[in-house]
C-alpha cells in the first residue's frame, strides 16, 4: 500500500522532482565518467605510470570533493520538495497516518527518484566515458590503442557507495522533518512563508555603492601589485590578502544592497516603474535578494573559481605547448651548473652539508664530453658486493662507461658565463637595467619580487656560432663591439628584450660599449637545452675576448646531442634511462665545481610536457564543470522555492485581471536577473584575475588560448541556460497551477 502511495506521489509530483533528478542524474553522469580515468588512461599510448597513478590519486581526492558537493545539492533540492509537500504530509496525518508511515512513503519517494537518477547517470556516464576516452587521449596528445568499450565496475560500485550515503543522509534529514513537525505547522507552511521584506531604499543604495567601490578598489590594486609569485616577499602577501578580503566583501555588500538600489532608481523612472507588472517585480525582487543575498554572493564567487579554474589551467597549458615546441633543441641534453657568485645560499648550504668543499668561483669548465664518464652499475658486481657496489664513490665499479658518441651524429658543449664578475659586485647586465634603458616596467611576476637583480647570462660568440651551426641555422658576426639578446621565456619577457634591440640600447660590458646586431629576438635560438618551460631567462652575446679579458665565472654547461641515424629511438631513450652515478668534479685545489647534473631527452620532454597538460586540463575541466552545475542548481532550487511561496501573490494578480503573459514576463524577469547577475560579477572578477594571471604565466611561454576556452565556457553556458530554462518551464507550470483556479485551468 505504501509503495503503491509513493509511486503515485512520484508520478503526480514530478515537476517538483524534476530539478532534483536532474541535478542528482548530471552528479551521477559526471562522477562515474570521471572516476573512469583509470580505465581511459590504459587505452591510450602513455607509457608514464607514473602519471597515470598521479592522475589516479588526485581523482581519489576529487571524488570525495564531488560527494561532498553532491550530498549538499541533494539535501538542498530535497528541502525544497519537502517545503513543497509539507502541506501534503500534514493531510496524510490528519487522514490517520502515523508518522511512522508518512517517514515510510518519504524514504519510498527518495529511493524511487535516486535509483531513477542511478540508472539514467550510469547510461549516460557509460556513453559520455566512451567520448572521454577520446578527450583524454586528445589531452595527452595521443592515440588510442586498441580502443573497445569502456566500463569500469569499480567506478560503478564508487558511485553507487556513494549514492547511498547520499540517501541516508536525505532520509535521515526526511526523518528529521516529518519526527519534529506539527499538523498546524504543516497545515499553514504555505501562508508561513509569504512574508515580503523590502529594505529602505537608501541604505540598500548606500550599501551598492559601497559594495561597488570596493570591487573597483580590489581591482585596482590587484592590476597594479600583481600576484605575489614569490611567496617570500611579506609585503606583497599582505597585500593580496587585504585585496581578496575587500573583493569578497564587495561582492557581499553589491549584492545586499543591489535590489534596493535598482529599486530606487526604477522609482526615479516613474514611467517605467509603474508600467504593468514592473511595481510587483521589483518588490518581489527586493524580498528575494534581500534573504538570499549571501548565497548570491557566494555564488558569483564559486562561478569566478569555476572560470578562473579553466581559463587559468588552459593557460599553463598554452604555455606549455610552445614551449615543448621551441624549448627542446636536441635530442637529449646533459646540463650542469657551477658553483660561483650567483649561487643560492640554500643550494651551497645543500651541497655543503654532504661533506664537500665548494668552489667560490670556477673558471675552467667541464668537458662533459671527455670528462663525464660516470660507470653505470654492474649487476653481478652489485650482487657480489652484497648490493652495496658503487654506493662508495671510491668503490671499484665494473661495467661500461657513460660516453654519448656511442648514440649520437653530433655533440655540442656549450658554456654559458655568470655576468657577474665576483662574489658581492653587481652583475654587468640585468633585466633591471635593460627595462630601464628600453622605458619598460619589469615584467609582472618579476616585479613582485625582492629587490634582487635579476642578471643575464653571457656566452661567447664562437659558441653562440657553433649553436647555431648545430640547429641548422646561419653564423652571426659581432665584430668587436656587438651584440645580441637570447631568451626562450614568455611574451612578456621577450617584449622587453625586442624594445632594447629595437631602440638600439647601448650596454657597456668589460669597458666596451655594445651596440645591437639585431633588431628583434631569435625566438627560435634562445634555448640552449631540453626543458618543458623556457630555462634561459635571458643571455647576452658578445665577442669572445671580452669574457677572456674579465674573467668571468662559470654559470652553466649544457651538452647537446643529436641522435645517430642508425640508433633506433628507442635505443637511444633506453641508453640515457640507464643508471648511473656522476663523479665530482674537481678544481685543481679539491674543491667540488659543479652542482648538478640534468640529463632530459626529448622523448622524456614532451611526454612530460604532454602528461602535465592532459592532467591540468582534465582537473581544470572537471573542477569547472562540478562547480558551474553547483551553482546552477542552487540557483535553481531557490527561484523554484520563491515561486512556491509566491503563489498566493500570482493568484491574487490573476484574480485581479492581470494576464497569465504578463504574469510569466514577470517570472521571467525575476529569474533572469538572480541567473544573470551573479555569473556577471563572477565573470567580471575572473576577467581582471586573468588578464593578471596570464601577465604572470606569460613570463614562461606564449599563450593561443582562445578557442579551448571558448568551447570550454561555451559547454559551462549551455549547462548554466540548460538550468535556466528548466527552471522557468517549472516554475511557469507552477504559477499556471496557482493561478488555474481563476482562469479554469
Amino acid at each position: 500500500m505504501l509503495c503503491k502511495l509513493a509511486w503515485g506521489n512520484v508520478r503526480r509530483a514530478g515537476k517538483d522532482y524534476l530539478v532534483y533528478l536532474l541535478t542528482l542524474t548530471l552528479a551521477v553522469t559526471v562522477f562515474y565518467a570521471f572516476n573512469t580515468i583509470g580505465v581511459q588512461i590504459d587505452y591510450v599510448m602513455l607509457d608514464d605510470a607514473g602519471l597515470g597513478d598521479m592522475i589516479g590519486e588526485i581523482m581519489g581526492g576529487l571524488t570525495i570533493f564531488l560527494a561532498v558537493v553532491m550530498g549538499f545539492l541533494m539535501v538542498y533540492a530535497n528541502n525544497f520538495i519537502m517545503k513543497r509537500r509539507k502541506k501534503e504530509f500534514g493531510l496524510y496525518q490528519v487522514f490517520g497516518m502515523s508518522r511512522g508511515q508518512i517517514a515510510r512513503v518519504m524514504a519510498l519517494e527518495t529511493a524511487i527518484v535516486s535509483a531513477a537518477a542511478l540508472v539514467l547517470g550510469l547510461v549516460l556516464g557509460v556513453v559520455f566515458s566512451q567520448l572521454m576516452t577520446f578527450f583524454t587521449a586528445s589531452l595527452f596528445r595521443t592515440q588510442i590503442a586498441n580502443f573497445h568499450f569502456v566500463f569500469s565496475a569499480r567506478a560503478v560500485l564508487t558511485t553507487v557507495a556513494c549514492l547511498v550515503a547520499i540517501f541516508l543522509v536525505t532520509l535521515l534529514f526526511n526523518l528529521r522533518v516529518a519526527g519534529r513537525s506539527k499538523i498546524v505547522d504543516l497545515m499553514s507552511s504555505g501562508r508561513r512563508s509569504e512574508r515580503v521584506r523590502v529594505r529602505n531604499p537608501w541604505i540598500s543604495a548606500a550599501i551598492f555603492v559601497t559594495g561597488a567601490v570596493l570591487i573597483g578598489v580590489s581591482y585596482a590594486r590587484l592590476l597594479h601589485d600583481g600576484l605575489p609569485v614569490n611567496g617570500t616577499n611579506v609585503d606583497a602577501m599582505k597585500a593580496f590578502e587585504i585585496t581578496t578580503l575587500m573583493v569578497v566583501a564587495g561582492t557581499l555588500l553589491f549584492f545586499f544592497g543591489f535590489s534596493g538600489f535598482l529599486l530606487r532608481v526604477l522609482q526615479t523612472a516613474r514611467g517605467l516603474y509603474w508600467r504593468g507588472l514592473n511595481m510587483f517585480t521589483m518588490r518581489q525582487l527586493s524580498a528575494k535578494v534581500n534573504t538570499v543575498s549571501f548565497s548570491m554572493c557566494m555564488i558569483a564567487m564559486i562561478l569566478f573559481l569555476a572560470i578562473t579554474s579553466v581559463t587559468g589551467g588552459m593557460s599553463i597549458v598554452s604555455v606549455m605547448n610552445s614551449a615543448l615546441d621551441r624549448c627542446v633543441p636536441a635530442d637529449a641534453s646533459i646540463g650542469m651548473m657551477y658553483f660561483g657568485p650567483g649561487t643560492t645560499p640554500g643550494m651551497r648550504e645543500a651541497y655543503s652539508s654532504s661533506g664537500r668543499v665548494l668552489a667560490d668561483e670556477v673558471h675552467e669548465p667541464v668537458d662533459l664530453i671527455e670528462d663525464a664518464h660516470p660507470p653505470f652499475l654492474d649487476e653481478s658486481a652489485l650482487e657480489q658486493e652484497g648490493g652495496n657496489a658503487n654506493l662508495d664513490k671510491d668503490a671499484p665499479v665494473t661495467g661500461e662507461l657513460f660516453d654519448a658518441r656511442a648514440v649520437s651524429s653530433d655533440l655540442l658543449q656549450l658554456d654559458q658565463f655568470d655576468t657577474t664578475p665576483t662574489a658581492g659586485a653587481a652583475p654587468m647586465v640585468t633585466l633591471q637595467k635593460l627595462c630601464a634603458a628600453a622605458d619598460m616596467p619589469l615584467p609582472p611576476g618579476i616585479s613582485s619580487a625582492p629587490n634582487e637583480p635579476a642578471a643575464l647570462a653571457a656566452m661567447k660568440e664562437s659558441d653562440y656560432n657553433r649553436y647555431l651551426k648545430f640547429r641548422g641555422k646561419k653564423p652571426v658576426d659581432l665584430g668587436g663591439n656587438g651584440y645580441l639578446l637570447t631568451s626562450d621565456m614568455g611574451a612578456s619577457v621577450e617584449k622587453v628584450y625586442d624594445e632594447v634591440l629595437k631602440r638600439g640600447v647601448t650596454i657597456p660590458f668589460a669597458g666596451v660599449d655594445l651596440q645591437p646586431r639585431a633588431d628583434a629576438l631569435d625566438k627560435d635560438a634562445g634555448s640552449f637545452e631540453n626543458s618543458t618551460m623556457g630555462s634561459n631567462p635571458g643571455c647576452i652575446i658578445v665577442p669572445d675576448e671580452l669574457i677572456d679579458r674579465t674573467n668571468l665565472p662559470l654559470y652553466r654547461s649544457t651538452l647537446l646531442i643529436k641522435r645517430a641515424e642508425d640508433v633506433s629511438q628507442k635505443d637511444f631513450d633506453d641508453y640515457f634511462e640507464r643508471p648511473f652515478d656522476w663523479p665530482v668534479f674537481v678544481d685543481g685545489e679539491g674543491r667540488s665545481k659543479a652542482a648538478a647534473t640534468i640529463i632530459l631527452t626529448r622523448s622524456e620532454a614532451e611526454e612530460a610536457g604532454d602528461g602535465m597538460n592532459g592532467m591540468v586540463s582534465y582537473l581544470a575541466i572537471y573542477i569547472g564543470f562540478v562547480l558551474v552545475v553547483a551553482c546552477a542548481a542552487i540557483l535553481a532550487i531557490q527561484q523554484l522555492s520563491g515561486v512556491a511561496d509566491s503563489g498566493r501573490s500570482y493568484r491574487v494578480l490573476s484574480e485581479l485581471g492581470t494576464s497569465r503573459s504578463e504574469i510569466m514576463r514577470s517570472v521571467l524577469a525575476q529569474q533572469a536577473v538572480f541567473f544573470l547577475f551573479p555569473l556577471v560579477v563572477g565573470v567580471a572578477h575572473s576577467l581582471v584575475a586573468m588578464h593578471v594571471v596570464i601577465e604572470v604565466v606569460e613570463l614562461f611561454g606564449h599563450m593561443e588560448i582562445g578557442p579551448t576556452v571558448g568551447l570550454t565556457c561555451l559547454v559551462f553556458l549551455l549547462c548554466y541556460g540548460g538550468y535556466f530554462l528548466v527552471t522557468y518551464f517549472m516554475s511557469a507550470a507552477m504559477v499556471k497551477d496557482a493561478i488555474g483556479v481563476r482562469h479554469g485551468a
